[in-house]
């Protein structure tokens, strides 16, 4: 399901959809792909709406990622359940999976789909264990794995559990039965209520391991640093030219990288092609760098995601921040934890950005100025809340 606007996620979404949110340099739909290519799900279809065409030139025909993709697009909003109905035709005969085109996770998905089919009920919702499950769906299980009760974003007194939905399900073809053509209709706020009326059996399945929708700014961090932590070794995909620079691996390197002298990277790390890397400068675990990127003198870099032709000016720190496509930061600027920049953001110099801040897209921050609050454009829209 690729439909959702990622209004949450502004301003890294006005120009692409979620799923094409990089993640260690690759569109984070890709991750998801190979992960179910390689539990054996091979026969993939992907349900578009908002900027579709972005998804498909990510993915083409799956062949790159070991999938066979067929593509259904949506013409009015249908809703999470509306979506999988509208590519019927493709799933008729036997159960499916379901999941989220902005997952990334590490659960095992073939588990879940077998335990399913083994079971009797109508459908099987993946569900994690999390410390604050406000934000999700949350079910109530017995011993035997039956759904007792379901309830979506409970407010305070109404969470009766901490199993939260991860919002991937294995259903059965009468699903569709239930789902009306052609108009709005969610699996957790329409149609398992209205199973669970009718007397369906609805399981539920204990996921074990690392999982997140993405829907944030942090949980798009926490993936990043899980898909970072897979580096087991440093690679070099072309040249490489290093002049007196301190690499502490894991660092995953694209072609034609320079890193200056003195300079210094601790792993895990990973760095576009064609990025400049001057003297002096100190990179930290958990940073993703893209491609064309030019990072001053004397700057320092920590656990943080700088997207492609980023210029960072000489002196400047970024720490746990996100900044987008041809940002320009100026010398000597402070980026705290937390923020997220837009795409084509210039930072004059001597800038202090304060923690939790969004700049929107094309806005431009003078010198000497301490950002305290988010800077909006009024060419785009401001509007944060939903998907």
């Amino acid at each position: 399901m690729c439909g959702g606007e990622g209004t949450r996620l502004r301003p890294l979404t006005f120009e692409r959809p979620k799923p094409c949110i990089p993640i260690v340099n690759i569109p984070s739909i890709r991750h998801l792909v190979t992960h179910l290519t390689n539990l054996g799900f091979t026969d993939i279809i992907i349900t578009l709406g908002y900027k579709g065409t972005e998804i498909e030139d990510a993915l083409g025909d799956g062949s790159l990622c070991g999938a066979d993709i067929s593509y259904v697009h949506e013409k009015i909003k249908l809703g999470t359940a509306g979506s999988v109905k509208n590519a019927r035709k493709y799933l008729e005969g036997q159960p499916f999976l379901v999941v989220g085109g902005d997952h990334i996770c590490d659960l095992n998905l073939l588990e879940f789909y077998r335990e399913h089919i083994k079971g009797d009920a109508i459908t099987s919702i993946g569900l994690v264990s999390i410390d604050d499950p406000s934000e999700y769906g949350i079910a109530q299980i017995d011993v035997t794995n039956r759904i007792l009760r379901f309830k979506e974003k409970p407010s305070p007194g109404e969470i009766f559990s901490n199993l939260a939905s991860t919002g991937m399900y294995v259903c059965n073809p009468e699903i569709f039965d239930y789902i009306p053509d052609n108009k709005k209709f969610d699996f957790a706020k329409d149609l398992f209520p209205l199973l669970m009326e009718k007397g369906y059996r609805i399981n539920g399945w204990l996921g074990r391991g690392h999982w997140t929708d993405v829907g944030s700014p942090g949980m798009l961090r926490q993936a990043e640093k899980w898909k970072l932590n897979e580096l087991s070794n440093t690679s070099i995909r072309g040249d490489l030219y290093v002049k007196g620079a301190n690499i502490q691996g894991p660092v995953q390197f694209g072609s034609s990288i320079s890193l200056g002298r003195n300079s210094k990277i601790v792993g895990p790390v990973s760095i576009g092609s064609g990025t400049i890397i001057e003297e002096n400068v100190l990179i930290g675990p958990y940073t993703s760098i893209g491609e064309s990127c030019i990072i001053k003198a004397d700057t320092q870099v920590f656990s943080s995601s700088l997207y492609n032709r980023v210029l960072v000016g000489e002196k400047s720190v970024i720490s746990g921040s996100i900044i987008d496509d041809d940002v320009i930061i100026g010398r000597n600027c402070n980026i705290e934890n937390n923020t997220v920049f837009g795409p084509r953001v210039i930072l004059h110099n001597n800038v202090v950005v304060h923690s939790g801040t969004k700049i929107w897209p094309e806005c431009t921050v003078e010198d000497n100025e301490i950002l305290k609050e988010h800077l909006l454009n009024e060419k785009f829209d401001i509007n944060c809340e939903g998907s």
